[in-house]
């Protein structure tokens, strides 16, 4: 099964774009939910929200409508002394998990975070703080896009974020799946700039560009039981015409 969608909604140049100018903010989700399956929520890398807040947005959607959750920059960003964190985030989606509306949570490691021993030790700690929450992982930093890599993160049950983005030079971005959930991005491919500060994110994708994915999102369907795709060229509603394309390429 494929879901699709974009990564965030609460975006103000989304208005007269893809929400009507008179739609309430609080609106704006169930807006949303009309349209799309799926959601990646970026708010709870910044802050940890109060489970009410989740349940509300869980309200606003229907029933089979799953939310990705991106772990918070202290899980991440941080190797020690952090425990708490974890019970906090935990309590946080423990509406979604309830309602069964937790597609999975997304965990971005910073460039910092480089392949050795230790970092490897806390992926395992990772997964074991979050017990049997359904984890993916996305790498910034090159270091760990290794075959054995793969082979370990399928040993520990964690999934790999496959990002249209290369990480290491001439090397096209792997698409695998390690885990039951198979997991897509499309950041955009835009630079930072004074004509353009949304950066990567203000972008627009050419229909060609998408299809290189085809074949490699058709191989993640195969080798997992559900696949995540977002969109997060978000900047001036980019996203909304991104995931169109991919679902008419894939249908």
């Amino acid at each position: 099964m494929i879901c699709i969608g974009t990564s965030g909604f609460n975006h103000d140049d989304w208005v007269d774009t893809f929400y009507p100018a008179d739609l309430p903010k609080h609106k704006w989700l169930v807006h949303y939910a009309h349209e799309f399956d799926t959601c990646e929520i970026d708010s709870t890398y910044h802050a940890v929200p109060k489970p009410a807040n989740l349940r509300t947005m869980a309200r606003k959607t229907g029933d089979a409508f799953l939310f990705s959750i991106k772990a918070n920059q202290e899980m991440t960003d941080r190797t020690e002394g952090n425990e708490a964190i974890f019970d906090a985030f935990r309590e946080a989606i423990e509406p979604l998990v309830e309602m069964r509306r937790l597609g999975c949570v997304l965990a971005l490691f910073p460039y910092t975070f480089q392949l050795n021993r230790q970092n490897w030790d806390y992926l395992k700690v990772f997964k074991q703080r979050l017990n049997t929450l359904p984890v993916v992982v996305e790498f910034r930093n090159g270091q760990w896009l290794r075959d054995e890599v793969f082979g370990w993160l399928r040993n520990l049950g964690l999934g790999f974020c496959c990002v249209d983005e290369s990480l290491v030079p001439k090397r096209p971005t792997p698409a695998e799946a390690t885990g039951q959930i198979s997991y897509v991005r499309f950041p955009g491919r835009g630079r930072s700039g004074k004509r353009q500060p949304a950066g990567k994110h203000d972008y627009t994708y050419s229909r060609a560009e998408l299809a290189e994915w085809m074949p490699r999102i058709r191989k993640l369907e195969s080798m997992s039981d559900r696949t995540f795709i977002f969109a997060g060229n978000h900047a001036r509603g980019q996203a909304i015409g991104t995931v169109h394309q991919l679902r008419t390429m894939l249908a």
